[in-house]
């Protein structure tokens, strides 16, 4: 390894793969090298430090990665004093294997070693390679102390907690980061508290699983106190949250909506499968009776509520009936949208090692089929709000016309809207005028504008 000459400004590249945690943790990582003297690169080819956040939660991902680090090596031939790392989840299943593997990876680390990132890359600008993917049962005080975003964000992520107790027969995720354990509430309340004086409007809790927060190492108080102290907070005018898991949904969460009106109108609630045998084999921890209670229970009270989910077919033993139960509960909750995948059999993971594989010409197919279905519902809940008059957070210029602003509704829609003499961070009335697969089109009403 090439020692570079100069303490001075360096720029770093990071290609993130994956979860909202993810993204999250690429922020952070962000911070702290900032910290060291490094700014964000628009691309890697003027980054003296490259590194990828990566996925693994199926192999698909997981080979994106190996692709993408494959781009970087050649970049690494042509200049030998960039520093490539490896970070996230494929880094802390992989470890030291990774540098083996990789002999252009300098640095591999876990998602408990963020926080470490300067410190491991001044050990890798010494002539080291290193691997430091340790676990750690509780979160440290300084693990999430940086947090590096974009002067113009209005949305940011904030973790609460990281890990997973569930142990799903097809999940990584426990392997990978570790059992549950949650921040110290007065730190998250601290830190979102800078994030609105710095303009942030709309906060979205994160976690594997944010309703057992508090309930292991490190929390000091329950899930739906949380939301109350956040929702405390000035200047923060809209809370999301994610994932929440169905066997841990209570009753409490439930009427928050009801009580707090800056918690949006948005559950992503994973259901999965629709199939109470593959469920138990899944170890989901509910069936579709009680799942589709939760359901009614929410819609009843809200029923303007926009409910969101994950599936996964061609789980190894899945019969056509069930899949036809996955169809027929799409069918009947309706989903504002899904997050849909063939199944991915993740090492060390049990059903890694069930016998009754699937066929991957009828994963697919079923994949196709249910994707087709959401495409109709989600198509039919667009229409439905022609004519309708919403409340849009402003995000800034639209992607398809930069003359033009996009924000998203409480319900999470995407709103493109022409809206001259807006700005970031409003919070505007948009009447919808036209639905698209992926978004809405609408106009902004000038008394909502002229009041802010």
């Amino acid at each position: 390894m090439e020692r570079t000459e100069s303490k001075g400004e360096r720029y770093v590249f990071i290609e993130t793969f994956g979860c909202q945690m993810n993204e999250s943790d690429s922020e952070r990582m962000l911070g702290y090298l900032a910290a060291e003297g490094y700014r964000a690169a628009d691309g890697p080819e003027r980054a003296d430090l490259i590194l990828i956040n990566t996925c693994s939660i199926r192999d698909k991902a997981e080979q994106k990665v190996y692709s993408t680090a494959g781009r970087f090596r050649r970049l690494k031939r042509s200049r030998p004093g960039v520093v490539i790392g490896l970070a996230g989840c494929v880094a802390q299943q992989l470890g030291e294997k990774a540098l083996r593997r990789m002999d252009y990876v300098d640095l591999v680390f876990g998602p408990h070693n963020v926080h470490r990132i300067g410190e491991l890359v001044d050990r890798v600008r010494g002539g080291e390679r290193v691997a430091a993917v340790e676990l750690s049962e509780g979160i440290e005080d300084d693990e999430f102390r940086a947090y590096s975003l974009e002067r113009s964000a209005v949305r940011a992520f904030v973790p609460i907690m990281r890990g997973c107790d569930n142990f799903c027969t097809y999940c990584i995720v426990p392997y990978v980061r570790g059992r549950e354990a949650s921040r110290p509430s007065a730190h998250i309340i601290d830190e979102i508290r800078r994030l609105a004086a710095g303009g942030v409007r709309e906060v979205t809790l994160i976690g594997q699983n944010v309703n057992s927060y508090g309930e292991r190492s490190g929390g000091d108080t329950t899930f739906p106190q949380l939301l109350r102290l956040v929702a405390s907070v000035e200047g923060v005018e809209r809370i999301r949250f994610v994932t929440s898991h169905p066997k841990d949904i209570s009753e409490e969460l439930i009427g928050l909506f009801g009580e707090e009106p800056r918690l949006c109108r948005h559950l992503h609630l994973p259901v999965q499968s629709g199939s109470d045998r593959v469920l138990e084999r899944m170890g989901r921890g509910y069936t579709r009776a009680r799942y589709m209670a939760a359901v009614e229970r929410i819609r009843a009270l809200y029923p303007d509520m926009a409910l969101t989910t994950d599936i996964i077919v061609g789980f190894p033993g899945e019969t056509d009936e069930d899949f036809r139960a996955t169809m027929t509960l799409v069918e009947e909750v309706g989903f504002d949208s899904i997050f849909s995948f063939r199944y991915s059999p993740r090492p060390g993971t049990a059903a890694a090692s069930f016998p009754d594989a699937v066929d991957g010409g009828v994963s697919s197919s079923r994949l196709a089929q249910l994707q087709e279905l959401q495409r109709e519902i989600a198509a039919e809940k667009n229409r439905a709000m022609v004519g309708r008059t919403v409340e849009v957070l402003v995000e800034g210029p639209s992607k398809a016309d930069p003359s033009e602003w996009t924000g998203r509704t409480g319900c999470n829609r995407v709103v493109n809207f022409p809206g001259p003499g807006l700005r970031r961070g409003l919070l505007v009335d948009v009447t919808i005028t036209d639905a698209y697969a992926n978004s809405l089109r609408g106009f902004c009403n000038e008394r909502s504008v002229s009041c802010l």
